[in-house]
C-alpha cells in the first residue's frame, strides 16, 4: 500500500506565512487605500451625485461576492480593486456635500486623520501585543446586526439623536472589527491576503463614514 505524506507546518513555517499574510495584506490594503481615494476625488472634481442606495448595495454585494470567489486566484486582485474603486466613488459625493460646508475642510480632514490614527492604534496593539481578539467576533456580530436593524427603523422614524447614536455605536464597532481581523491575520484564522484586505478595508471605511457624520454634528453643520 503506498504511504500517503501529509504536509504540516512548522511553527517557524506558519509564523513565515503568517507574516507573509501580513505584508500583503497590508501592501494591498494600502494600494486599495490610494485607488479609493482616487476615485472618491474624482467623484468629487466631476461633482458626481450620489448613486441610488440601492445601486450601491448592489454593487457592493455583487463586487464583495465576486472578490471572494475569485480570491484564490490572479484576478481576486482585479476584483478587490473593482470593488474598492466603486466604493470610493460612492464616497466622492458625501465628501463634496462636507467639502461645500464652512469648516468642511477641516472636518474631512479630522476625520481622516483620526480614522488613520485608530486604525494604526488598533491594529499596531493587535500586532505588538498579539493577544487573540476573536472571541470579539460573536459579539461583534450581534452589536452590527442590531445597529442595521435600527438604521432601517431610523430611515422611516427620523430621529437625529439616535443617528448620531448609531454612528458612535458604529465607531466603537468597527474598532472592536480592526482588532478582531488583525487577530485573525496573525493567529491563522485568515490566511488569504485578498480577504483580509477587504475585511480591513471595510472596517477603515466604515470608520471614517461614521467619525464624518459625528463630526459633522458635533460641528452644527449637520
Amino acid at each position: 500500500m503506498a504511504e500517503r505524506s501529509y504536509a504540516v507546518l512548522s511553527p517557524v513555517q506558519g509564523v513565515l506565512s503568517t507574516n507573509k499574510v501580513l505584508r500583503n495584506t497590508y501592501a494591498l490594503l494600502s494600494m486599495t487605500l490610494l485607488f479609493s481615494a482616487l476615485t472618491a476625488g474624482v467623484a468629487v472634481v466631476t461633482h458626481a451625485p450620489p448613486l441610488p442606495w440601492f445601486i450601491v448595495m448592489a454593487g457592493f454585494f455583487g463586487l464583495f461576492f465576486l472578490t471572494s470567489r475569485l480570491s484564490n486566484s490572479a484576478w481576486g486582485l482585479a476584483a478587490v480593486f473593482a470593488l474598492t474603486g466603486f466604493m470610493g466613488y460612492t464616497l466622492g459625493p458625501i465628501l463634496s456635500l462636507y467639502l461645500a460646508l464652512p469648516n468642511g475642510p477641516q472636518i474631512v480632514m479630522t476625520a481622516l486623520g483620526g480614522t488613520g490614527a485608530i486604525f494604526l492604534g488598533l491594529s499596531g496593539y493587535a500586532l505588538v501585543t498579539r493577544k487573540d481578539f476573536t472571541f470579539m467576533g460573536g459579539f461583534l456580530a450581534v452589536g452590527l446586526l442590531v445597529v442595521i436593524l435600527a438604521m432601517l427603523a431610523n430611515i422611516f422614524l427620523a430621529i437625529p439623536a439616535l443617528t448620531m447614536t448609531l454612528s458612535a455605536v458604529v465607531v466603537l464597532l468597527m474598532s472592536g472589527f480592526i482588532l478582531y481581523d488583525t487577530s485573525r491575520i496573525i493567529n491563522g484564522g485568515e490566511t488569504n491576503y485578498i480577504m483580509a484586505t477587504v475585511a480591513l478595508y471595510i472596517d477603515i471605511y466604515n470608520l471614517f463614514i461614521n467619525l464624518l457624520q459625528l463630526l459633522g454634528i458635533f460641528s452644527g453643520d449637520d
